[in-house]
């Protein structure tokens, strides 16, 4: 499976691709960060990150998109610019017919550091290693984008099983 993940900004837009199966090592495929200028007009910023997201779309042919789900934070305009840019993420796949599932940060903190609480540098030194990478990727929203992609490989088997038995137990249900 081939991830694209994305730690939606406006400023800083992570993104990083990542290919394995959960169980086994993984690979990371590139890395890299989606800038705009924090002078620049909305819609021009907007159009950047859809260029942007849209360029690593080309580059690596993902099989999926993980986005970083947005939560209410205290600072109103950082959480618009973020929801902006996580929909720009999510337009971008839905238009190719790329499915997206959002992961809370807490849920990409549990899976890749085991603590849904773990801060910045430990979710760094967590991607390093499982990925093999020779320093924590920088800026943050780098090293966010690929723990993104490494939480929805591995919660990915265990949702399907759910979502396959969640459907049997229905079917059961209506045939008798």
């Amino acid at each position: 499976m081939r991830v694209l993940g994305v730690d939606p900004g406006l400023t800083r837009c992570g993104i990083g691709v990542v290919e394995g199966v959960a169980g086994r090592p993984l690979t990371m495929l590139g890395v890299g960060v989606v800038r705009t200028p924090g002078d620049a007009e909305l819609g021009h910023r907007l159009v950047a990150v859809e260029q942007g997201i849209e360029s690593w779309l080309d580059e690596h042919r993902p099989d999926c998109v993980a986005v970083e789900r947005v939560f209410s934070q205290h600072n109103v305009r950082t959480v618009m610019g973020t929801a902006q840019a996580s929909a720009v993420a999510i337009l971008c796949a839905a238009r190719r017919g790329i499915p997206v599932t959002l992961h809370t940060p807490s849920e990409v903190k549990a899976a890749v550091t085991g603590s849904g609480r773990a801060d910045k540098d430990q979710v760094g030194t967590m991607v390093t290693r499982l990925l093999r990478l020779s320093a924590p990727p920088k800026p943050a929203d780098a090293a966010d984008a690929l723990a993104l992609a490494i939480c929805h490989i591995w919660r990915t088997p265990a949702q399907n099983r759910l979502q396959q038995a969640v459907a049997l137990h229905a079917s059961k249900g209506r045939t008798g």
